[in-house]
């Protein structure tokens, strides 16, 4: 039988394209210091009302859409790998925003702690308002601290961060990396494991390479696989 090590080291520092829930799978329990989560969902077209997508976000409709099933069978997984009092970073529309999430949280011990919202200064889509903004829902899996687990203290909760061109063309979900650096450093440290089950662009993948944090990710658009 494959030690911890072994086990994960066949996985590590590669852009890997298997359904996320068999990677999860393979990943011992309690092994991995933060976990970042973008679920790619339908609900901020649907309830905005879009109709038949124009080009801007022909990209984001044809992506593979999770259930709400699926994100809560992801959560739970999730949740089994991150070691105790880890953090899981977790993107959400302003609908879940006001909605909540709870029903994805079930049979966790993840707790919300934190949010902070993503000022992309850049006009979006919108049938009554316009979009400038996304959210990331910081949840902890118990015990609950602070100390010894958050390092850095200068992190704003509204984070202005523009992408560049190149960027917005990569994936239609892409992501600010100066924000998810921020964050890398602040719950983790070099060598640790940073997971990112749906990596869209592998924008964490690159972060975790300049700051010398080990990497598990795979591709979001091999779910249906």
């Amino acid at each position: 039988m494959l030690s911890l090590g072994e086990s994960l080291q066949t996985l590590l520092n590669r852009p890997l394209s298997i359904c996320g829930l068999k990677l999860l799978s393979q990943i011992p329990p309690q092994s991995i210091s933060l976990a970042f989560f973008d679920p790619q969902y339908r609900g901020v077209l649907d309830k905005m009302k879009y109709g038949n997508e124009g080009e801007r976000q022909r990209g984001r409709s044809e992506l593979f859409q999770m259930s709400e099933e699926m994100i809560g069978e992801f959560i739970a997984k999730l949740h089994q790998v991150l070691k105790p009092s880890s953090y899981l970073m977790l993107w959400i529309d302003k609908f879940h925003l006001c909605e909540g999430v709870q029903k994805w949280l079930e049979n966790t011990t993840f707790q919300s702690v934190d949010l902070i919202t993503w000022d992309k200064g850049k006009m979006g889509m919108g049938y009554r308002t316009r979009r400038q903004s996304e959210y990331l829902l910081i949840l902890q899996k118990k015990p609950i601290k602070a100390k010894g687990t958050w390092n850095l203290h200068n992190i704003r909760d509204v984070w202005s961060e523009k992408l560049s061109s190149e960027e917005l063309k990569t994936h239609p979900h892409s992501k600010p990396k100066g924000l998810q650096k921020a964050l890398i450093l602040s719950c983790t440290k070099e060598g640790d494991i940073v997971l990112d089950p749906a990596s869209g662009s592998f924008s964490v993948f690159e972060c975790c390479k300049e700051l010398g944090r080990n990497f598990i990710g795979t591709n979001l658009e091999s779910q249906e696989q």
